[in-house]
Formats: structure tokens, C-alpha cells, sequence
């Protein structure tokens, strides 16, 4: 397939508790690529905030957010550090608690959080050169800290919908086979697992979020 837009997918390990959710990363990777774009894969080559064990009874072992995460991108992955939004057209972040522990400070210090400096400056970069964000899941909550006022969705009423409030953000109830958009700051969201069911749901999301940022790119 012949790609003419690049956009850059943030992953963060392997698993919805410690890493990327492997459902969401996968369905984002399907959407774009359906939709005619590239997706670069690149993460943080440091280690895990947190690791947890998926078999009940077993001690998690400590992992590397980026040996991780190659394995959802099938090895093709680059080092978050060092990349530049200048050689992408789009970001796109998927949810899991990677997001918010690894990625950010979420999971620990709430409203206080702090986002890991290569997604900061991500971000900014993205922000300041007029280059669509998207973001699945949890991983809103770090636009809400980084955009002033940025429009997007945590699913419904909830507790983190009131975080991003308190942080500036403002927050739209959405279903978990949609997305929000906010086209003043060309960022869009969808819930992902904050609201879906089964993955079926979750690749709706991704496609309805992968339209809209075909939109935003124009």
C-alpha cells in the first residue's frame, strides 16, 4: 500500500494494566491503516512506572516500555527520544494504564500529574505546527493537562472526566463506538475500555477517531 501521510502511534509496553492496551493499539493500527495512512510506531526506552502479572498468583516481573511495546508494533518501533513532529503529519496516543503511569503521573498524582517530557514536547510540537492529535481511553487525560481548554471525551460522567475538568478541560459524554473533536485545537478522542464492552467496539471507536483526523488533516 502506498502511504502519502505518516502519523506517529505513542505506545508505552504491552498490556491494559501496566502498558498499551492491546486491543486499542491494534484496532488504531487497523483504522489507519484502512484509511490510507502510515503508522510509525515509537516508544519511551525506559522502564515501566508499574508491572503487573496477568496470571492470577504469579509476581510481575519489571519490563522495558520500549522492549514492550515492540511487540505490538511486530518489532517495527523506533525510540521516542530524539523524534520529531516535523517528520509526522498526526499523533496518535492509545489508552492503557501505560498513559497514566508510565507516560504520565496520572494513576499516582491525580490532577497533580506530570507528563513524561518526549510526550510533552510531542505535543507542543504537534500543537504549535497545527498537526492533528488523537488520543484512546485514559490517554486524553494527558491533552487535558498539556491543552488549556482542549474539548474531549473520557466516556461519560466520571471521575476522570471531573479530573480533566479540574484541569482545564472541558468533557463530552460519548459512546464507545464514537469520537469527539475539537476543531479548534485539531485533537479528537474516543473512550475505547473506558465505555466499550469487547473489541468489536473499540475498533469502531478507532475508526470513527481515524475519520475524524483524515478530517482535521484535510
Amino acid at each position: 500500500m502506498q502511504f502519502r501521510r505518516k502519523v506517529l502511534v505513542v505506545l508505552c509496553g504491552c498490556g491494559n494494566r501496566d502498558g498499551s492496551e492491546i486491543h486499542e493499539s491494534v484496532c488504531a493500527l487497523i483504522a489507519l491503516e484502512e484509511a490510507g495512512l502510515e503508522a510509525v510506531c515509537a516508544a519511551p526506552d525506559i522502564a515501566q512506572a508499574r508491572n503487573a502479572s496477568y496470571v492470577p498468583g504469579r509476581e510481575p516481573t519489571a519490563r522495558n516500555a520500549f522492549e514492550e511495546a515492540a511487540r505490538l508494533a511486530r518489532g517495527n518501533i523506533r525510540p521516542l527520544a530524539g523524534l520529531s513532529m516535523e517528520a509526522f503529519d498526526a499523533l496518535l496516543l492509545p489508552g492503557g494504564q501505560g498513559a497514566s503511569q508510565t507516560l504520565s503521573t496520572y494513576a499516582v498524582d491525580g490532577t497533580g500529574m506530570t507528563v513524561l517530557s518526549d510526550v510533552r514536547r510531542l505535543v507542543e510540537e504537534a500543537l504549535a505546527s497545527g498537526k492533528p492529535i488523537a488520543a484512546m481511553c485514559i490517554a486524553p487525560m494527558i491533552l487535558a493537562r498539556l491543552i488549556p481548554g482542549v474539548v474531549i471525551t473520557l466516556g461519560g460522567d466520571n471521575q476522570e472526566s471531573a479530573d480533566a475538568q479540574a484541569m482545564g478541560a472541558e468533557t463530552v459524554v460519548c459512546p464507545a463506538g464514537a469520537a469527539v473533536v475539537d476543531p479548534v485545537r485539531k485533537v479528537t478522542t474516543t473512550p475505547a475500555y473506558m465505555t466499550a464492552v469487547g473489541p468489536s467496539e473499540v475498533l469502531s471507536g478507532a475508526r470513527s477517531l481515524v475519520a475524524k483526523l483524515l478530517a482535521l488533516l484535510g
